[in-house]
């Protein structure tokens, strides 16, 4: 007989200390590769409804010169 495990589990779903923030760049952060690109959901474990929030975030600080489009990082 086999345990069924959580598998994995939304940082932010479980912590709600942490909201997905376009100001917060730390957090964002971890969430792009080195080329620029938004790690899928399926990847970090973050659930559908937060990894839109992260996606719309992640967006929006690209737009507003807080985070680079591609791999080279600003120093803010």
């Amino acid at each position: 007989m086999s345990v069924i495990g959580r598998g994995n589990v939304c940082k932010f779903c479980e912590d709600k200390s942490i909201s997905i923030d376009y100001k917060n760049v730390k957090i964002i952060k971890k969430f792009v590769n080195e080329q620029g690109k938004i790690i899928p959901g399926r990847v970090t474990g973050v659930c559908a409804k937060c990894q839109r929030q992260l996606t719309k975030a992640i967006k929006r600080a690209r737009n507003i010169a807080l985070m680079s489009y591609t791999g080279d990082s600003f120093s803010a």
